[in-house]
């Protein structure tokens, strides 16, 4: 299992309030058998309507630590949000607050999305919009969130931060890892004993 400590890389900036998940991957995408794909639609309604939309910024081409605003991921509980964001390429999510079960489907997809002060994340999407910095690295050991020699505290949900940093957020890789067990406990069950 993949311990998650700490993502560096190029930031994008959306530093937008209330971004729901029907505007991350929009409806029409859902009906996908696998998550494969997904990335290349994020926020597909949204590049449509606004020319210059960040994913569509040839300065943010292979950016991985997004920047938001406040309720980023509000709306329905679709799970296709993160993957798309995934898919498209990032691996870590900095911004003043999240929806909840977006937040969590993020953790259990082991994308780190940790939360800063509001003015704190408009200046690092002004500074990355101004392209005076570029990297930002997330440091869950730390709990801080560092960009052009600035270190800025961040706060997560502990359980959700202990998850990642100790490889336990992939809860599939953990039932792989441990079908001998399963196995033993299945053959000890009068109700599993006709299976395969």
């Amino acid at each position: 299992m993949q311990k998650i400590e700490q993502i560096t890389g190029r930031g994008i900036p959306l530093v937008l309030d209330d971004i729901d998940t029907d505007r991350i991957i929009p409806a029409r995408y859902l009906r996908c058998v696998t998550f494969e794909g997904l990335g290349e639609h994020a926020f597909e309604d949204d590049r449509q309507q606004m020319p210059g939309h960040p994913f569509d910024d040839p300065k943010f081409k292979g950016a991985s630590v997004l920047v938001v605003g406040r309720n980023f991921g509000c709306g329905s509980s679709r799970e296709h949000a993160p993957q798309a964001l995934m898919r498209w390429g990032v691996k870590a999510i900095v911004g003043e607050s999240f929806a909840e079960i977006f937040f969590g489907n993020c953790t259990a997809n082991g994308i780190p999305a940790v939360c800063v002060a509001g003015d704190e994340a408009k200046k690092l999407g002004a500074a990355l919009a101004a392209g005076s910095a570029t990297e930002i690295t997330v440091d869950l050991v730390n709990k801080t969130v560092r960009c052009g020699g600035n270190s800025i505290p961040c706060t997560m949900q502990e359980g959700a931060r202990q998850s990642l940093v100790t490889g336990n957020w992939d809860f599939l890789g953990q039932l792989v890892e441990a079908a001998p067990q399963i196995r033993q406990t299945a053959a000890r069950l009068p109700y599993m004993k006709n299976f395969a």
